[in-house]
């Protein structure tokens, strides 16, 4: 497990717990490493929830499906990053959301339960992980209330310009990258793709911003 220890100190989950404690904690959290390919399925919509997931290598998208098809992109996950963590600590009997990898990599997957009920050891880090597992889960919160300010735009154009007001101000430039392509862009923001390439390229005309593939400046 050494090996992740450079990045599960960059986790949320774990801030403030130096090396010694990780390498003790890991085996009493039960933590397992699950690889995966590129498209690999890491958490499959309707499982029950059980796992809080860490991205150690690659990235991967948490998405929703709707009746018809239609995908949804959520979020984006990398490296040191959770995933599942709310619908694990709720406890629910099936997720409403999968999470699909983008590129090979690796997670590592630990038994909600383990964090949320002390173990026999009585090991002293539990308070730390809850406490670390609440400030999470506080900012996941403000995260969602952001997608939503940004779907409850009536337009494609409301809806891009503000996404990436927030994606400006969260890199602290109006000179940004953002995680997704045309499509995934499309998907996030849950418009058309022809839709959303057009308004990309009215605001260009109209020198509101400039924009190559992922990389986008806002120029007023």
């Amino acid at each position: 497990m050494e090996k992740y220890f450079a990045i599960l100190k960059k986790c949320p989950l774990f801030f403030g717990i130096d090396e010694t404690h990780l390498a003790k904690m890991l085996p009493c959290l039960g933590a397992q490493i699950m690889p995966f390919d590129k498209k690999y399925t890491i958490l499959k919509e309707g499982n029950p929830a059980r796992y809080i997931g860490i991205i150690l290598s690659g990235s991967a998208q948490v998405i929703r499906l709707d009746y018809y098809g239609n995908r949804s992109i959520l979020s984006e996950v990398g490296p040191s990053e959770l995933f599942s963590e709310a619908f694990a600590c709720a406890e629910i009997d099936a997720v409403p959301i999968s999470v699909i990898a983008n590129e090979p990599g690796e997670a590592m997957l630990i038994d909600c339960g383990h964090i949320l009920h002390t173990c026999a050891n009585n090991c002293g880090f539990h308070q730390q992980l809850i406490f670390n597992l609440m400030k999470d889960l506080a900012a996941k919160t403000l995260a969602f209330h952001q997608k939503m300010e940004i779907l409850s735009c009536r337009t494609t154009r409301d809806k891009l310009l503000t996404y990436l007001d927030l994606q400006a101000k969260q890199a602290g430039s109006p000179r940004f990258t953002i995680p997704f392509d045309r499509q995934e862009l499309a998907d996030y923001l849950e418009v058309d793709r022809s839709g959303l390439s057009t308004e990309i390229g009215k605001l260009r005309k109209e020198g509101i911003l400039k924009s190559r593939k992922d990389q986008f400046e806002l120029l007023q």
